[in-house]
């Protein structure tokens, strides 16, 4: 079987992580370690996690003409990405995200979208350029841009992966028209309904409210805890693998790539889910975004779950 087609649509990101004892809180100055320079940005994370397990992927986005910029291609070319649909904008910074990492693993991340957020029809074009088996979309590019890019996989019945990270204003009139999978942790949840998802079981009722609204399959992630599901004939909780975490960051990136890869290889949705859980366990227990992205041969050593793809 040949491996699935991936395209991602996204953010490409310069990220300047220090690890601090514990995160700042306002006013406050925490000393930490040296600064570390990472390509990253969710959407080239996901493109990387995707290729790292087994995919065949190309990468529609946006980055400035800069070392930033060269960085970050040069990193997904490494990773087997395609990134001819990578436009280059003249003048314009590259995006950069500005990251601090705790002892427990978590993270507080701040993102100057630079080119990416002048995205526009070119790479909502770009996404739909060439066949592939699923579009995974991330929200740190312009809105008008995702919508673009979902109406153009809808009518070339292509598999919509649709991680609003982070969550946009007019986040209902992107799920209005339709997604077949709807990604977000508990507070990205909320910030959709307008009222706090604080716990497992509120989660699984958010995550029936928004497939009602989106028409498809939602998971709300959950950390350490797993994830919930739900879509059409279908509601469960599917734990966590107990790890130990040293770095979150890319976490929620490898757990979109994984069940958009999973999915689009044949997996049934809670196969899925259970497989990106996997997935991005495995992650935090590696430092960096995109270095800690792991391979199926990695999530098998730390979780003992087997990836389906070579």
């Amino acid at each position: 079987m040949p491996p699935p087609r991936i395209t991602v649509l996204g953010s490409l990101n310069m990220d300047i992580s220090v690890t601090v004892p514990t995160l700042a809180g306002p006013g406050e100055t925490v000393l930490g370690s040296a600064a570390r320079l990472q390509p990253g940005g969710k959407g080239a994370n996901q493109a990387v996690a995707a290729a790292r397990l087994g995919a065949s992927v190309r990468m529609a986005g946006c980055c400035g003409d800069d070392d930033f910029g060269r960085t970050l291609r040069s990193a997904l070319e490494a990773a087997g990405v395609d990134v001819a649909a990578v436009r280059i904008l003249p003048g314009v910074p590259s995006g950069l995200a500005l990251i601090t990492v705790d002892a427990t693993g978590e993270n507080s991340i701040t993102v100057a979208p630079g080119a990416n957020g002048l995205a526009g029809p070119p790479e909502a074009a770009a996404s739909a350029a060439a066949r592939s088996d699923a579009l995974i979309l991330s929200a740190e590019i312009p809105v008008p841009v995702l919508a673009a890019a979902l109406d153009r996989a809808r009518a070339a019945r292509v598999m919509t992966v649709l991680n609003l990270a982070p969550v946009p204003p007019d986040a209902s009139r992107l799920l209005a028209a339709g997604v077949d999978w709807l990604i977000v942790n508990a507070p990205e949840a909320g910030a959709i309904l307008g009222r706090p998802v604080a716990d497992p079981a509120g989660a699984q009722t958010a995550a029936a409210g928004l497939a009602g609204a989106s028409g498809g399959h939602v998971v709300i992630t959950l950390g350490r805890d797993g994830a919930v599901l739900a879509g059409p004939d279908t509601a469960l909780a599917v734990p966590g693998f107990r790890v130990r975490s040293v770095d979150s960051v890319g976490a929620g990136d490898a757990f979109v790539a994984a069940l958009g890869v999973a999915v689009a290889a044949g997996a049934t949705p809670p196969e899925g889910v259970r497989l990106a859980c996997a997935v991005a366990a495995t992650a935090v227990t590696r430092p960096g975004a995109q270095e800690g992205l792991p391979s199926g041969a990695d999530v098998l050593a730390a979780t003992g779950v087997r990836w389906p793809l070579g």
